[in-house]
């Protein structure tokens, strides 16, 4: 829970420092290579959330285009998983950002199924020492366990939801949550992971019996030997694919 208290903590204070003005201070007014007059606003920064650790959390804000009214939209708060994996890096610039980047490497261009177009985005990195997420201590130790989303998004959802009991009219309007890929355990992930593949007809039918007899569903920690040529036997019969878009195409090294 150490983790959902700090990032609750984040969202209370950037509503806060927002209501008083002090979101002039971090407006973006272009990126790089940014395409011209993109039609919303941009927000950056960083946001102390322990200030002895000097530990301070990167975010970016995307609201939806002034055409659309982000006044009315809602907030949506997305954090990647990992652990250790990058909301700028790989949420906003590859999943679901208003953003790509061309094959240059300089300039962008719209991306037409941003989230900012029906919501304003927030992007955090998260924890400390992730991306532009950064910590003054180097002792600080994590609460054990896996630190995915699958586990922190609803841990910081049941958080704000007890504090929002009995108040009339909550700081944090919270709707719900979702989780994509989301680390629930081990044998559900192997099982949901295995027949995903084959219902996709990306392995065999001998490839899925394979990894349903020799891999331990309980546990991913030390995979057998026998489970381990068996998930290699299946990653070579899908090829180049992209796992998170397999209708899509790759690019060729």
């Amino acid at each position: 829970m150490g983790e959902s208290r700090s990032i609750g903590f984040f969202f209370l204070l950037l509503i806060f420092s927002t209501c008083f003005g002090d979101q002039t201070l971090d407006k973006i007014t272009e990126l790089p290579g940014q395409p011209k007059n993109v039609g919303f606003n941009q927000y950056s920064g960083y946001v102390t959330v322990n200030q002895q650790a000097g530990r301070a959390l990167f975010y970016w804000l995307i609201e939806s285009p002034v055409s659309r009214k982000p006044e009315s939209r809602p907030l949506v708060l997305w954090l990647n998983g990992g652990p250790g994996c990058s909301s700028i890096a790989y949420g906003a610039a590859e999943e679901i950002g208003p953003f790509r980047i061309r094959p240059d490497g300089k300039t962008l261009y719209l991306n037409r199924y941003a989230w900012n177009n029906l919501a304003n985005v927030l992007f955090l990195e998260s924890p400390a020492g992730v991306g532009f997420s950064y910590t003054n201590t180097t002792s600080d130790l994590y609460t054990t366990g896996d630190k995915r989303t699958g586990h922190y998004v609803p841990q910081l959802s049941q958080l704000v939801y007890e504090r929002n009991k009995g108040v009339q009219n909550p700081v944090i309007n919270f709707k719900g949550f979702l989780v994509g890929n989301a680390v629930i355990d081990d044998y559900h992930d192997f099982i949901g992971t295995f027949e995903y593949w084959w219902t996709h007809v990306l392995i065999s039918n001998s490839s899925y019996r394979s990894l349903r007899v020799a891999c331990d569903l309980g546990s991913s920690t030390h995979p057998s030997l026998q489970c381990m040529n068996a998930l290699r036997a299946a990653q070579i019969e899908q090829g180049n694919i992209n796992p998170y878009s397999i209708f899509h195409s790759t690019l060729q090294r």
